[in-house]
């Protein structure tokens, strides 16, 4: 407390004003991170996926055998047995261990041709919705031309002319999914940039490359990135098809596709391990779906 003095000479006390605290900004991505760790649909699926990710990872540390070696007298032994957990697929090889392997390629299968048809989906998208004209109409009656055909058909019609493999599935996979990004980073860039903040940066003086970098780039990403985390769970549902019509993964790799077509001839014999590797491609498939709609859920209150 400091004393001063009155207009009429008389003493008066002065009290220090109460300081007021200062809350940090925390930002849009972090309020969208803490409302989704308050989702418990999306938490438990995004640990699932966790779970998985790690267990292919470190699948030669954590398998109890080796993925490759057989024993035909040992084929078709059930879930339960002794030696082998999960039981043994029809070359008698382990099938914990051969589901552990199986993940890595499934899972790169899955998420690689949606990460490359991010980024080339975003880019020809953005550059479609912000030029217009003439390039629009480039851009977007191509990407036509690949949505007048299923994605099945186009996926199964393009492994079967590049020939089976694991980089001609991400091929075909990748050019699937690309016309379907562009579209929506198109749409959502025709949407951004009639905004007046869009408007104000070209008025400015800032050429098309900043205006798109710093005022569309970061409002477009979002959406078009929710948008791609939904299409993992296709990614992996066609790349599975691929490998079980035997056009993408070749035996003896692991793969959860190729080995449900290995152990279709077993159904009626042994139908529980023949439908495991269906089993981890439905939680997989499901899970990366379950993430998607929690994030979308927690990005829609931006506006």
């Amino acid at each position: 407390m400091s004393i001063q003095t009155s207009l009429t000479g008389d003493p008066v006390a002065s009290v220090p004003a109460p300081e007021i605290p200062v809350v940090a900004s925390r930002g849009y991505w972090g309020s969208v991170l803490r409302r989704l760790a308050r989702d418990p649909v999306a938490m438990t699926a995004g640990f699932v996926i966790l779970a998985i990710v790690l267990a292919a990872i470190f699948a030669p540390l954590i398998a109890p055998m080796d993925p490759f070696k057989g024993s035909m007298v040992r084929r078709l032994r059930h879930v339960g047995d002794a030696t082998y957990w999960l039981g043994s697929d029809e070359l008698g090889r382990d099938m914990l261990t051969r589901l552990l392997y199986a993940g890595r390629l499934s899972l790169f299968m899955g998420v690689l041709p949606v990460v490359i048809a991010f980024f080339v989906g975003s880019a020809l998208g953005i550059l479609a919705g912000y030029a217009g004209g003439r390039v629009n109409t480039l851009i977007m009656r191509v990407v036509d031309v690949f949505f007048a055909f299923p994605s099945v058909l186009l996926a199964i019609a393009l492994s079967g002319a590049l020939g089976a493999g694991i980089l001609n599935s991400i091929v075909s996979l990748t050019v699937v999914f690309v016309p379907q990004i562009t579209r929506v980073a198109e749409s959502v860039t025709v949407q951004i940039r009639n905004r007046d903040y869009v408007e104000a940066a070209r008025v400015s003086g800032a050429n098309p490359f900043t205006v798109v970098r710093v005022q569309v780039l970061g409002n477009v990403l979002g959406p078009v990135f929710v948008y791609a985390t939904s299409l993992i769970s296709v990614s992996m549902i066609l790349a599975s098809g691929l490998s079980f019509l035997g056009l993408g993964v070749k035996p003896p790799e692991p793969e959860w596709g190729l080995m449900l077509n290995t152990l279709r001839t077993a159904i009626y014999v042994n139908p529980v391990v023949a439908a495991l590797p269906g089993v981890m491609i439905f939680i997989t498939s499901i899970s990366f779906n379950l993430l998607s709609d929690g994030l979308r859920s927690a990005m829609e209150v931006r506006q």
